[in-house]
């Protein structure tokens, strides 16, 4: 069948939708029926259209209507009211306070409910407050703004936060489904915020298990905006400066404090021998040299015209050549702000829309640009939106929803070997550039073995990746039967990421890359998703209130990656510098993936007499990525009570509204296995797999081996999850509270065990084998303050809790470790059975062994227990060092004595949003704290041990490390070389309590009087300032107690980019 060319045009392109003719213009006022005062943002729609307005801070509103219109009044906390024009020009409408919060419309999975009728545990988002956060990342405005959801960022711009419902559920993994306009997807960067209507968090399986094998993370639903009224055109910016922390940021020591702690190391090392240093000179006190580089120079001693460094040297030998010469300074280098600076950040917004009887439309642009206060860092993305609906019949709508964006950065890895890692353990006495204004390093003796930051980054400036992305769907709905809704979806998305690394050749370094290299990757994906749901509604005798929802769901994903590299440029010139330039031989790699899905599921909710709820879910999924089963079945039910509607509530005035509710269902994970688990298969390897078979030296046979072992049996993990919840209103609704208490077991986890050394190096597939749960208490409450007529306020509060705990790994495992660092291949991180995901493990310090006798005595214990007179109590004890705790009571430290010191996980986080508004001022503050989270501080052991690295070192290694007048310090003795009893094993001397209260938005605005607007053919005029992240409360000592991390290893600092504070200007417009 054809498609008229009409329909496709009023699909893709936006159209002017007309009034209906004999229309008045209205005005009037809408006013709280019990105080009399005014309603501002009361909305008033023309019932049965999309005409519609906002009555403004006085409560007066215009709207141009047909003379035998009726209008539809509503306002959250107020009865919706239905008046009939009749012709009328001037009106007035006084509305009732009622329990109107749970009679709001919530988008649910395929369909939506009146929150009075939800059985299941949903979060609706004030997307108000939530739009207040300035940032490209609508999950990391998320923060604090639903119960249940823990989100995570880092001040990287275009970094993606962690997003966690509920906890962690399983070792892959948590980030749950983003379902945006009826369309799932794991990625929602390219989303403009500013284009988001409405969001909803779906938490337990009562609300989510309809999602099936995709929803064990939970699901979060976004809708975009629609166009409604009179044709409007909106615009919203801002303009800001973001700012770092100034100072001695790590409190690091000065070049000379630094070769004083030089010499007390190696007095403390080798008492009473002499010293000497190649920089710093030998006898009683250390002298800062003039020259690093040749080392321990002074001034005149250096002839400066043998100067010769070529930095852009293209043979790798040539380096051998060089001859740089570096002064000292001996003021100190800070790094922290040479790497770091103020950096400007913008949004533009401009939206286009109208609504009428027979459709809508919405056309947006949106250009967003974030420089990084790391230099060179930054993201910019250009977004444009087409939405629309058209109203073929009276029972006939077609529509779409349609988005583009194209994102560019330049971004640092978020933990190891990044810039802000190498500026904090770069010695202070080391300048950025040498004496020609080349880069200056380590390459002098005594300096460790960092690098230069400022080089790092300047190189780095060229570096991108580039993604652009098309997201959408096209849909169409159709009533028939007076009680029937058919409704199919079309939709997916197309991304194409491209990349380039340039590695330049360094020379100033102690360890440098003497070659140059170019990498470019390019990642294809698309993916489709077709919807088709048939939905029955009816009510029968004003009792009884049926939906059921009936659907299929087809999935298909596929993703492929390319990539390339060459060596050998004789020119680094961005414009000569590609693939074919290169004079190497170029190395080439591919990867391709696939991966379906078809469902087919059903909903039904029963409500008897606005009191008894019912709701059932059933969804069973087919899957490419399994095989024996490749189908899975997940339910789940719930049901409800609103005692608020018992005639034994009649007398209880104070109670508008009050719901208990629960639920029980299976909810599935397929994210954490590789489609191509469950097969075995070969692959040739020049190293392992190729064999001269004849034994000459020069007929080498390509041989195949094994290189991954199949697994057909491996299916779902599955989130069996229970929530009883209650809702309220009290007072009127002027007091809002929402509160659920769930639990989570999460059983047949995928994990891939060890195997023997005779099953070769085939990566191990993955089983179901491992179990886990979580529980914990969401909350939130909102509450509604009119002090007078002009000053309101009203208040919300989110509250998020969880405890996770490991149940089962596999048989015969207990734990499994992850993060060795550069602890001698102990790691700090360990998985265990009856504990946390994430959990900090080592040796527990208990204090310090403040004299020989001491040492002796525990020695003398360890040797009678061990009936060894060699034995030592701990290994490398001495005065001054590590004490650490018995824990199994052997009287002697060993592996066995290690323990959980620190978890990173936090008991509850929280937001708490303040709203005020004075006639036209409007002053809200946004706060978000976490609790009871431990964070291991690995800057701690580059900066507080002299023994640990050459670099950098802290106060608190000279000023507060233990000598035999201060045995209350907080480091151990310094000296030269490290040991079990100091820093070269994980203990809890690197574990912190990483609580903190961050203000994280306060904004104030000015809105220009109607009367003003109206002279200038204005809706809308208003002016705002806004800081972001400008107070933090905290006991860290770190640089931020915001970490990001990966599944099961998080809250780990090794220089982490910090969250910088913002101060914004900005501007809301509407004509």
């Amino acid at each position: 069948m054809k498609i008229p060319l009409f329909i496709v045009v009023m699909l893709l392109f936006p159209v002017t939708i007309f009034a209906q003719e004999d229309e008045i213009l209205l005005t009037g006022v809408v006013l709280d029926a019990d105080s009399g005062m005014p309603v501002p943002s009361a909305n008033v729609i023309e019932k049965g259209t999309s005409n519609g307005v906002l009555t403004n801070f006085d409560g007066e509103f215009t709207i141009e209507v047909p003379a035998d219109a009726t209008l539809v009044f509503s306002y959250i906390g107020y009865a919706t009211t239905e008046i009939q024009v009749e012709g009328r020009t001037e009106i007035e409408v006084s509305l009732e306070p009622e329990a109107a919060a749970l009679q709001e419309i919530v988008v649910v999975g395929y369909g939506s409910q009146r929150k009075s009728d939800l059985t299941g545990a949903v979060s609706v988002v004030d997307m108000e407050s939530m739009g207040r956060q300035p940032s490209p990342q609508v999950t990391e405005q998320l923060q604090g703004q639903a119960s249940g959801v823990t989100v995570t960022s880092s001040g990287q711009p275009g970094e993606p936060p962690q997003v966690r419902i509920r906890g962690i559920n399983t070792f892959g993994d948590s980030s749950p489904l983003y379902v945006v306009d009826g369309v799932p997807t794991q990625d929602i960067n390219y989303l403009n915020p500013n284009d988001i209507a409405n969001m909803q968090v779906l938490k337990d399986a009562g609300s989510a298990s309809i999602y099936g094998a995709r929803a064990a993370n939970g699901v979060i639903i976004i809708t975009t905006k629609k166009g409604s009224g009179d044709l409007k055109v909106n615009y919203n910016g801002y303009y800001g400066s973001q700012m770092v922390p100034k100072g001695n940021v790590y409190d690091i020591l000065s070049p000379q404090e630094h070769a004083d702690l030089r010499w007390a190391a190696m007095e403390n090392t080798n008492p009473g021998e002499p010293i000497t240093d190649r920089q710093y000179g030998s006898g009683a006190q250390p002298t800062l040299p003039y020259y690093i580089l040749p080392g321990g120079a002074s001034q005149g001693e250096v002839d400066e015209s043998s100067y010769f460094v070529d930095p852009f040297y293209t043979e790798s030998g040539a380096v051998n050549g060089f001859n740089q010469i570096i002064r000292a300074n001996q003021q100190g280098t800070n790094w922290f702000q040479e790497i770091f600076s103020n950096a400007p950040i913008m949004n533009h917004d401009i939206s286009l829309s109208q609504g009428g009887e027979k459709g809508n439309f919405l056309f947006s642009l949106n250009y967003m640009d974030q420089d990084g206060t790391l230099k060179n860092t930054y993201f910019d993305r250009y977004t444009a939106r087409v939405n629309s609906q058209f109203d073929i019949s009276d029972n006939f709508r077609i529509g779409e929803n349609l988005a583009y964006s194209l994102s560019e950065g330049n971004r640092v890895a978020v933990t190891g070997e990044n810039p802000i890692n190498h500026a904090y353990r770069s010695q202070p006495i080391i300048p950025v550039y040498d004496i020609a204004g080349n880069f200056a390093g380590t390459q002098a003796p005594s300096l460790g073995n960092s690098q230069n930051a400022v080089a790092i980054l300047d190189r780095n400036q060229n570096n991108f990746s580039r993604t652009s992305r098309i997201f959408g769907n096209i849909f169409a709905e159709l009533d028939f039967l007076e009680n029937f809704t058919a409704r199919t979806s079309f939709g997916g998305s197309y991304s194409n990421t491209n990349g380039q690394v340039f590695a330049y050749p360094t020379y100033e370094n102690a360890e440098n890359t003497t070659y140059n290299q170019l990498t470019e990757n390019a990642f294809t994906g698309y993916n489709w998703t077709w919807s088709n749901t048939l939905q029955y509604q009816n009510n029968f005798n004003d009792l009884h209130d049926i939906t059921v929802l009936v659907g299929t769901e087809a999935y298909h994903n596929q993703y492929e990656e390319v990539s390339a590299l060459t060596q050998g440029f004789y020119s680094f010139d961005p414009d000569y510098v590609n693939l074919s330039t290169g004079s190497g031989t170029q190395t080439n790699s591919g990867f391709y993936t696939e991966d379906a899905l078809f469902s087919v599921f059903g909903r039904v909710d029963y409500t008897f007499n606005e009191r008894y709820l019912l709701g059932a879910t059933l969804r069973r999924d087919a899957t490419s990525r399994f095989t024996n089963p490749r189908h899975g079945w997940f339910p789940a039910a719930s049901a409800g009570w609103r005692i608020s509607e018992e005639a034994f509530m009649d007398e209880v005035h104070w109670i508008d509204e009050l719901k208990v509710r629960g639920g029980y269902g299976v909810m599935g994970n397929q994210n954490n296995v590789d489609p191509a688990n469950a097969f075995t298969t070969y692959g040739s390897n020049r190293v392992s797999s190729y064999y001269d078979i004849n034994g000459s030296n020069n007929n080498i046979i390509e041989g195949f081996q094994r290189s991954r072992i199949g697994n057909p049996n491996a299916s779902w993990e599955k989130n069996v999850n229970a929530n009883v919840g209650v809702d309220m209103n009290l007072f009127k609704s002027k007091l809002q509270i929402s509160a659920d208490y769930y639990r989570k077991d999460v059983v047949d986890l995928l994990y891939n065990p060890e195997l023997t050394g005779t099953a070769g190096v085939s990566t191990v597939p993955y089983v179901n084998i491992a179990e886990m749960k979580n529980s914990g208490l969401d909350l939130s409450a909102t509450a509604f303050f009119d002090f007078t007529s002009d000053l309101k306020m009203n208040t919300t509060l989110t509250l998020t809790t969880y405890e996770n705990e490991i149940v089962n790994i596999a048989d015969g495992v207990s734990y499994f470790d992850q993060e060795a660092r550069r602890f001698n291949g102990s790691s700090i991180v360990r998985n265990a059975v009856g504990n946390s995901v994430g959990q900090f493990h080592g040796y527990n310090i208990i204090g310090f062994w403040n004299s020989q006798e001491e040492v002796d005595a525990a020695n003398q214990e360890a040797q009678n227990v061990l009936n060894n007179p060699d034995a030592e109590y701990q290994s490398d004890i001495g005065v001054g060092r590590f004490r650490y705790e018995d824990i199994n009571g052997d009287g002697v430290i060993t592996s066995d004595d290690r323990t959980f010191l620190g978890n990173p996980n936090p008991e509850f986080s929280g937001g708490l949003n303040l709203e005020f508004t004075y006639k036209n001022w409007d002053f809200s503050t946004f706060l978000y704290g976490v609790y009871g989270n431990d964070i291991w501080n690995q800057v701690k052991w580059w900066h507080d041990f002299y023994s640990s690295f050459n670099g950098a070192k802290s106060n608190t290694a000279l000023y507060d490390s233990w000598t035999p007048n201060n045995q209350n310090a907080s480091a151990p003795i310094q000296e030269t070389g490290g040991s079990f009893s100091t820093a070269n094993v994980p203990n809890s001397y690197f574990v912190e309590d990483g609580s903190y209260l961050r203000v994280r938005n306060i904004q104030l605005g000015y809105s220009l009087p109607t009367n003003i607007l109206d002279n200038v053919g204005l809706d809308r005029l208003r002016l705002y300032v806004q800081g972001a992240n400008l107070f933090t409360i905290t006991n860290y000592s770190g640089v931020d107690p915001e970490l990001t991390g990966t599944a099961t290893a998080f809250g780990i600092d090794e220089g982490a980019y910090p969250t910088p504070k913002q101060i914004i200007f900005g501007v809301n417009l509407t004509f």
